[in-house]
Order: structure tokens, then C-alpha cells, then sequence
């Protein structure tokens, strides 16, 4: 009996490698069961730009599209805010307000919020290499707290049920609810100005009794956050800046 060896099955590209005057973009790619075009999503300052393709769509096409698309894709990435780390002497922005982030290796904890002549600060403790996990597992706690409020707030104000509350970091939407109570957050809320994440808050649980966006939605979200236009309009303008933190 003679056996022979099957050879793995090639893998799919995950992204192509788009040569720009700025240098090498990879830009991601991803198949979608519902997809029936080609799409080029920008995404955010942090992360890479996404082609979407129908799932029996031929790579040779994605590349065809991504390249005439070329050019357009270029603008709208030099439109994004510089993209900035979380390391010792950066800054971060909580509730609105920019906090320096000082590496306190001595310090027992993980990280508390302090005043300094430089202003606010996070102080880190903990080896340097865990500076980062740090500063975004208290960015996500802080988040967590503010949106349980807010969401237990609005829902007893709308007289809806909550299911349960789940943080994400997601580019494409700032909050989502599905159809069993569940709402979905993204963390970075938690830096934008408090009346930002409270109309999220509001927005979402308003989705419980409208799950569409017309007049009558608007009116609920209005009627339990009376800062939405402002709110909306902050999002507009500097959303993409919350994306720009390396988390």
C-alpha cells in the first residue's frame, strides 16, 4: 500500500502590501458571507486600513479594487491624527482631562490618578514592561464603572431591563444593542468629556424601547440626555483622536 503525504491547503492572503510615498501600508483583508462589493474602510489612526470582499470574491479582483482605489485611500489616512503610545511621559486623555503617565516603579498597586506641578497624572507602578497593559486595564475599569452608571441611570429613567453590559474596542461604531438587552460599549469613552459617554449611555438604552433611529428614538435620547446634539457633534470632530491611542 502506498500512501501519499496531502499537502496543506494554501492559506488566504490576510492583507496585501500597498507601496505608498510615505512607505509600505498593509492593508488588511477580510471576507464577509453578506458582502456583495468590494469596500475600503479607512479604520483607525492605530490599526490598518480593511478591504472587505465578498466571500467568494477572487484576490486578483481585492487587488484590482485596492488599486484604483490607491489613491483615495492615501488622502484619507493623512487626514488621521498621528497615532501615540502609551509609555512613560505620554498622555492620555481621561474623562476629557490629558493625564501624564509616570512610571512609578516603587509604588504598590497598579495605577492611581494624582496631581503634580505638571498637572494630572497616572502614576504606574509595576516593572515598565507592564506599563502599557496598566494604563489600558485601568482605562477599561474606569469605563466600566462610569458606563454601569449611566446605563443603570438611563435605563431606570426609560423603564427598560438591561441584560448585560460588554466593553469593546471596536472602530467602526462607539456602541451597539442587540436585540436581547446586551449593549456593547467602546472603553475609549471613558476619555472623551463625561456628557460624551452619557449620551452612548443614553443612545443605546434608548435602543431598547426604539430599535431604529427615527423622530421618536431622538425624542427618548433627548428626553434622558439633553446634551446630545453637543455630544454628537464632539464625536464628529474628535472621535478619531480616541482611536490614535495605541492600546
Amino acid at each position: 500500500m502506498v500512501f501519499f503525504e496531502q499537502k496543506p491547503p494554501p492559506r488566504r492572503a490576510v492583507h496585501f502590501d500597498l507601496a505608498t510615498e510615505r512607505g509600505t501600508v498593509a492593508v488588511a483583508l477580510r471576507r464577509h458571507p453578506r458582502a456583495r462589493n468590494y469596500t475600503l474602510r479607512v479604520g483607525s489612526p492605530a490599526g490598518s486600513p480593511v478591504l472587505t470582499m465578498p466571500a467568494r470574491g477572487s484576490l486578483a479582483e481585492a487587488r484590482a479594487f485596492l488599486d484604483r482605489h490607491a489613491g483615495w485611500l492615501v488622502r484619507q489616512m493623512g487626514k488621521l491624527p498621528e497615532a501615540l503610545p502609551i509609555v512613560d511621559g505620554a498622555s492620555v486623555p481621561l474623562r476629557g482631562v490629558p493625564h501624564l503617565i509616570h512610571h512609578a516603579p516603587h509604588r504598590r498597586g497598579t495605577v492611581t490618578t494624582a496631581t503634580n506641578g505638571e498637572g494630572p497624572v497616572l502614576l504606574v507602578a509595576g516593572q515598565v514592561e507592564h506599563l502599557r497593559r496598566r494604563v489600558v486595564d485601568f482605562l477599561k475599569r474606569e469605563a466600566r464603572r462610569d458606563l454601569d452608571r449611566a446605563v443603570t441611570r438611563h435605563a431606570m429613567m426609560l423603564g427598560v431591563r438591561v441584560k448585560a453590559i460588554r466593553l469593546r474596542d471596536q472602530t467602526s461604531r462607539w456602541g451597539s444593542c442587540s436585540s436581547t438587552g446586551t449593549l456593547s460599549f467602546s472603553w475609549r469613552l471613558v476619555m472623551a468629556p463625561p456628557f460624551v459617554l452619557d449620551y452612548l449611555a443614553a443612545h443605546e438604552v434608548a435602543h431598547l424601547h426604539e430599535m431604529n433611529h427615527s423622530p421618536r428614538f431622538w425624542h427618548l435620547v433627548e428626553s434622558v440626555c439633553p446634551e446630545t446634539r453637543q455630544a454628537r457633534a464632539w464625536l464628529n470632530s474628535e472621535g478619531l483622536r480616541l482611536h490614535a491611542i495605541r492600546a
